[in-house]
Formats: C-alpha cells, sequence, structure tokens
C-alpha cells in the first residue's frame, strides 16, 4: 500500500522535504539568534553609562563611530563653510529641516554639524562668522532606511541622507564618517535630540526577527503536515481503487 513513497513522483516529494525541514529550522534558529544578540546588546547598551553625561572629547579621538561612542559628547573648532538642508525631518510630532553645516577644521577635513531643526517655511539662518568651537553628541553617519532618509530627487542644497558618502561629491574637501548635533541651538533653530545607536534597542526590527523565527517553525510544521497530507490522499486513493470505488472512465 505505500509503494508509492518509492515511485518517481514520490521521490521528489520527499527530496523536497527532507531539504525543507532542516532549511526552515536553520533558518528559524538564525532569525532567533539575530533577536537574542539585540537583546543582549540592549542589555550591554543599559548597563553602560549614559554617552550623554560623559565629559566632552575632541571629536577626532572617537572615531569611527561605534555603538559606545555615539552619543558622546565632542568638541572641534574650526570655520564653518557649506551649508545644506535636510527636508522632511521631525521633531516633537512636527515636520521641518535639519540644518546642516560643514565645519572646517585645521586638518582641512570638514565635520557635518546639525545646528538645529527649522520649521517649514521659516528662512534658514546663515552659519557664524569666523573661528567657532561646537560642542555635540557624536552620531554614525546616516544609510539607506534610516529613519527620514531621501534618496534622490532633491534641489541643489538639500541632503536626503547625512553621510560623509553623500557629502564628498558636494563639497571640494574631505568629509569626517560621523556628524554631530549641538546640543544648543540658536539663530531661531530648535536642538536636534541625539539618536540612539543602531541596533541597540529592542525595537520592531527586534520583534520582526522573533516574529520571523515563529513563521520559519510554522513553514517547517506546514511541510510536514502536506506531506502526511498528501500520503493519506494517496492511500486512500490505493484503498478505494482496491475497492473498485475508483471513478468510472
Amino acid at each position: 500500500m505505500y509503494r508509492f513513497l518509492v515511485t518517481p513522483r514520490w521521490w521528489g516529494i520527499n527530496v523536497f522535504v527532507v531539504l525543507a525541514i532542516p532549511f526552515c529550522i536553520f533558518m528559524g534558529m538564525w532569525q532567533l539568534g539575530r533577536f537574542e544578540d539585540r537583546v543582549d546588546t540592549h542589555r550591554a547598551a543599559e548597563a553602560r553609562p549614559d554617552p550623554g553625561k560623559r565629559p566632552a572629547v575632541a571629536v577626532a579621538s572617537l572615531l569611527p563611530v561605534d555603538q559606545e561612542t555615539s552619543g558622546r559628547h565632542v568638541t572641534a573648532t574650526g570655520r564653518y563653510a557649506d551649508q545644506f538642508v535636510v527636508p522632511d525631518r521631525k521633531l516633537d510630532g512636527r515636520t521641518g529641516s535639519y540644518v546642516l553645516t560643514m565645519l572646517r577644521t585645521d586638518d582641512g577635513k570638514a565635520l557635518p554639524v546639525v545646528r538645529g531643526w527649522l520649521a517649514g517655511g521659516e528662512k534658514t539662518p546663515a552659519p557664524p562668522k569666523g573661528e567657532v568651537t561646537v560642542t555635540g553628541s557624536l552620531q554614525a553617519s546616516e544609510a539607506v532606511g534610516s529613519d527620514g532618509v531621501r534618496s534622490g530627487g532633491l534641489p541643489q542644497g538639500q541632503l536626503g541622507m547625512i553621510s560623509a558618502a553623500s557629502l564628498v561629491n558636494l563639497v571640494p574637501y574631505g568629509v569626517y564618517d560621523a556628524w554631530v548635533t549641538v546640543g544648543q541651538a540658536s539663530d531661531g533653530l530648535l536642538p536636534v535630540p541625539a539618536a540612539a545607536p543602531q541596533n541597540t534597542g529592542l525595537d520592531l526590527k527586534a520583534f520582526q526577527n522573533l516574529g520571523y523565527t515563529g513563521e520559519w517553525f510554522v513553514f517547517a510544521g506546514f511541510v510536514v503536515f502536506m506531506w502526511f497530507r498528501l500520503a493519506r490522499r494517496e492511500v486512500e486513493t490505493a484503498k478505494d481503487e482496491a475497492l473498485g470505488l475508483g471513478t468510472a472512465a
């Protein structure tokens, strides 16, 4: 009665099942591992001292930016140069723009500085002249997929993503692979709070990993269920034929 399991058609089904179940289990365990990594990172971040309460240091001493240095207070001295508007950024539920100005330092490279947030329709204030010392929170360069990031289609003078990769094509000097948001804005701007380092919180992405874990295990169970269902139907069909209950030609 079960000889059908060794027919060519069922060999294909059996091979698919044998390969699909371990694959689904592997992917489920991988997604679960991603979730557990995020939990561990979140706990480690909570155990570390608040980066905003540590004394300010020179920006160059904390580069490149990582999960431990993101949010640290830094200082940089130089002269403001090119200025950009970063549109469609939210602050306290309102949509406006970041005012980002390049700070040319003595080493020739420039540090992107978000001087503050500006409501839509308001005039962008010019940056201070002369040498200035900036103190603010260090932030990692944004990437595609970061909150508020836009790609392409912006007019001259606007910037969709705060990153060295996007700025090096717009300014004729080197750019630090980081940016700073000042804690005390001026010229009518509102200060932009520092964002938490990426992948350190139990955010929606973390729980998506947990959801994907369940989905992959469900897929594995579904494969097993469908195999038994097909096999049972095959057995029932064979019994009907043996009793002469098959469909007449």
